[in-house]
C-alpha cells in the first residue's frame, strides 16, 4: 500500500507535550525536573537488558475483503479450535442445524476473546493449557431461521452453554503445529450455569442475596467474558464485562424499535443504591430476551432483583485443578471489567489493572493487604481477597494518583459493599478522571511500565490532557511509570504513547506514534488488547478499523523501545477477515507460538448473508488460530 506521508504540521513529542500543557495554562516555562517527567522512554536511559532494536518487521498489507487470514512475511497460521469443536472424548461433533445446550456444554465457545496459555511444566512451551473467553453470542449468526427478540427455550440454552471460558490441553509437534488432547482431565467449560462462588468484602453482602440464594455467597454461572490476566501463582482472571445485557422484564412490551427504558430505582434504598440500575445500564428489556424463560434474569421478580448485582466481578480460576469452582473476587470491584492484569511491586504486593469498557469510565487498581509468597500456591489462594481498589486521577501536568475507594471522606456514607458493588459511582463521586473507554492493561514485564488502551468515544467531551481529542474515534494509548517504580504506588507519571489515527488525515489530527516516522509506520486504530513478547515488544489488537479507517482489523507490532525513530513504530501483522476483530494475543514462553482469536467473523448479515464465511468457507465461526515462523524461530524475528 501507499504509506500515508505525515502533513509539514504534524507534531513532535516535545512539542505535543508542551501544547498538553499549555492548553490548560499550566506549567508554562516548567522545571527542568518537571520537564524529565514528560520524556519519551528513548530519551530516558535505556533499562538494562532490554535490545536497542528489533528487525524491522515486513508487514502484511491492509485489506477489508474477506480473504483468508493475512500474515507478515515468513509466518503461517493453523487454525485450532473453532466454534462447536468437541472438547472431549465422546463429545458431540458440532452440527450448527441441530444445537444442543448438552452438546454445547461440552465444545468450544462462541465469540472467544480473551487467551492466556498456562505451562505444564515450569517455563515450558510445548504442552500447556489453553484458556479461551468467550464472550458473548450473535444469536443471527448461531442459529438458522432466528427471530429477534422471541428466542426459543432451547435456542436460550445454547446461548447460555456458549459463554464462559474453555480449558483445553495442547501439544506442540515438532513442526510447530499445535493439537487438541481430548482426552485430557483438565479440559473443562464455564459457562452461564456453572457454580461459583463470590469472596472478599462484598461477599454474603444484603446487595448480593437473592431468593435463590439467601447467603449472598454462591452463584450460577459467569458470561460477557472479555479479556482477562494471569497471576504470578498459575490462576487465570476471566472478566466479566457487557453483563447488564442478560436482564430485563418478562412482561414488558417492545418499544416499537427504541431503546428500552431503564429499570426504575427503589424509593426505600440509599442513594448509591437506588443509582444502581442506571449506573450499569440495566433495561426494562433485555438484548437477549433470557428473563422470558429463567426467573433469575427477570427483573420483575422481586427475588432476582439482586441477581444483576452478582456479575461485572473478575472471576479467578485454577486451570490446573479441574474440579475446583471458580471464584468471583469481590474486592477487584464491579464494572464492565475489559482485563485484569497482575503484577507483583517491589515490595511483594500483588497489583492487579483493570479498566471499565463504557465511554467515560474510570481507571482502577488493586493492591493486595498481604505480600505473594513465591512458589507457594497455597499461601496465595485467597490474595485477591484483602487489600485495597483505587481508582485513579489523571491530572493535565502528567501526573496522578491512586485513590483508595473506602468508606472515609466523601464515601463516609457509603458502606465497603456498596462501593464494590457500585464502584462505578464510588470512582464518580472521588472526582476520578474520566477515560475514552478503558479496556486492555499491561505491565510491561522488565521495566514494570503500564500502558494503558484507551479504544474509542466517539462522543468524547475531551476535556482533559488524558483523553484530549473531541469525538475520538481513533483511541490511544498511555504509558504510566508508577513513583519510585513500585506497583502498589499512589502516584505517578503519565503520558501519551500512541495517539492513533491515520497521518495524512488532518480530521485525525494530532497523531503521535512516539518517535516514529509516520512516512515509515503502518498506521492504527481502534487499539483494544494488549500483549508483550519475550523480548519486550509490545502487541496490539484492534476493534474498530473498518469504520474508523477503512480495513479489516489488524494485529500490530509496536517498539517500545530503541532508537528515537523506532519508538512507536508499528508493523502490521496480521489482518482478519470481515466483521471481525481480533482478540487475546498470547505468546508461548518461549516466543515461537502466538495464539490469536478471530471474534464474530462474518457479523452484520446473519447467517442467511453473512459478511464471511471464514475460516471454512461454510458459515462463520470465530475460532482460535496458533501462528508460528515456517523457521520455528522466534514470532516477529
Amino acid at each position: 500500500m501507499t504509506r500515508p506521508q505525515c502533513p509539514p504540521h504534524a507534531e513532535s513529542y516535545a512539542s505535543l507535550s508542551e501544547r498538553q500543557l499549555d492548553r490548560r495554562g499550566l506549567l508554562r516555562g516548567a522545571a527542568a525536573a518537571g520537564a524529565a517527567l514528560l520524556l519519551p522512554p528513548s530519551l530516558r536511559a535505556q533499562p538494562a537488558g532490554i535490545t536497542r532494536a528489533w528487525p524491522r518487521l515486513p508487514p502484511c498489507p491492509s485489506d477489508r475483503r474477506d480473504a483468508p487470514l493475512q500474515l507478515a512475511e515468513g509466518h503461517e497460521a493453523q487454525v485450532l479450535l473453532r466454534w462447536g469443536e468437541p472438547l472431549h472424548e465422546g463429545a458431540p461433533a458440532f452440527d450448527w442445524r441441530a444445537q444442543s445446550a448438552g452438546a454445547q456444554r461440552r465444545q468450544f465457545g462462541f465469540n472467544c476473546d480473551f487467551n492466556a496459555f498456562m505451562p505444564l511444566t515450569p517455563g515450558g512451551s510445548e504442552r500447556g493449557l489453553l484458556c479461551s473467553n468467550h464472550e458473548y453470542i450473535s444469536p443471527a449468526e448461531m442459529f438458522p431461521g432466528y427471530r429477534a427478540g422471541q428466542p426459543s427455550a432451547a435456542q436460550v440454552g445454547v446461548e447460555m452453554e456458549a459463554l464462559g471460558m474453555s480449558v483445553v490441553e495442547l501439544s506442540r509437534a515438532q513442526d510447530g503445529r499445535w493439537r487438541v488432547l481430548r482426552d485430557s482431565r483438565f479440559n473443562r467449560r464455564l459457562s452461564a450455569t456453572t457454580p461459583m462462588t463470590l469472596s472478599g468484602p462484598a461477599a454474603g453482602a444484603p446487595l448480593l442475596r437473592t431468593a435463590a440464594d439467601p447467603s449472598g455467597k454462591t452463584v450460577l454461572g459467569t458470561f460477557g467474558n472479555c479479556s482477562g490476566g494471569k497471576t504470578p501463582w498459575g490462576t487465570v482472571l476471566t472478566c466479566e464485562e457487557n453483563f447488564q445485557d442478560m436482564f430485563g422484564r418478562r412482561n414488558e412490551p417492545p418499544r416499537d424499535g427504541q431503546a428500552p427504558a431503564a429499570v426504575e430505582p427503589s424509593s426505600d434504598v440509599s442513594p448509591q443504591v437506588a443509582e444502581l440500575p442506571a449506573r450499569y445500564g440495566l433495561r426494562r428489556r433485555s438484548v437477549y430476551h433470557w428473563e422470558d424463560h429463567h426467573d433469575r434474569f427477570d427483573l420483575s421478580q422481586p427475588g432476582s432483583m439482586h441477581e444483576p448485582h452478582r456479575f461485572g466481578w473478575v472471576v479467578e480460576l485454577d486451570p490446573y485443578d479441574p474440579e475446583s469452582t471458580p471464584i468471583k473476587r469481590t474486592a477487584l470491584g464491579r464494572m464492565r471489567h475489559e482485563s485484569a492484569v497482575t503484577g507483583v511491586s517491589s515490595d511483594g504486593h500483588a497489583v492487579v489493572y483493570t479498566g471499565d469498557d463504557q465511554r467515560q469510565q474510570y481507571l482502577y487498581k488493586f493492591v493486595s493487604a498481604d505480600v505473594v509468597t513465591p512458589g507457594e500456591r497455597e499461601a496465595n489462594r485467597d490474595l485477591l481477597d484483602h487489600g485495597t481498589l483505587f481508582v485513579a486521577r489523571l491530572e493535565d501536568d502528567g501526573t496522578g494518583a491512586w485513590m483508595p475507594l473506602r468508606p472515609e471522606g466523601a464515601l463516609a456514607h457509603w458502606t465497603q459493599a456498596e462501593i464494590l458493588v457500585n464502584s462505578r459511582g464510588a470512582a464518580r463521586q472521588l472526582g476520578a478522571t474520566p477515560m475514552d473507554r478503558p479496556e486492555d492493561v499491561e505491565i510491561h514485564p522488565r521495566t514494570q511500565r503500564v500502558y494503558v488502551v484507551m479504544t474509542k468515544d466517539a462522543a468524547s467531551p475531551g476535556d482533559n490532557a488524558a483523553n484530549r481529542r473531541r469525538g475520538n474515534i481513533w483511541g490511544h494509548v498511555l504509558e504510566l511509570d508508577e513513583d519510585g517504580g513500585r506497583l502498589s504506588a499512589q502516584s505517578f507519571t503519565w503520558r501519551p504513547f500512541l495517539l492513533c489515527g491515520p497521518p495524512g488525515d488532518p480530521a485525525a489530527q494530532p497523531v503521535y506514534y512516539g518517535g516514529a516516522d509516520p512516512a515509515e509506520l503502518d498506521p492504527l486504530a481502534c487499539p483494544d488488547n494488549l500483549a508483550f513478547d519475550p523480548a519486550g515488544r509490545l502487541w496490539i489488537a484492534t476493534d474498530g478499523q473498518p469504520r474508523a479507517m477503512g480495513w479489516n482489523d489488524s494485529l500490530y507490532a509496536v517498539s517500545v523501545y530503541g532508537p528515537h525513530d523506532e519508538v512507536g513504530l508499528t508493523r502490521r501483522f496480521l489482518n482478519g477477515p470481515t466483521g471481525c476483530e481480533i482478540c487475546g494475543p498470547e505468546f508461548t514462553p518461549d516466543g515461537r507460538s502466538l495464539f490469536v482469536n478471530i471474534q464474530h467473523p462474518g457479523q452484520g448479515g446473519g447467517l442467511a448473508q453473512p459478511t464471511s464465511r471464514w475460516p471454512d468457507g461454510e458459515l462463520p465461526r470465530p475460532s482460535v488460530v496458533a501462528i508460528r515462523r515456517s523457521d520455528g524461530a522466534r514470532i516477529g524475528s
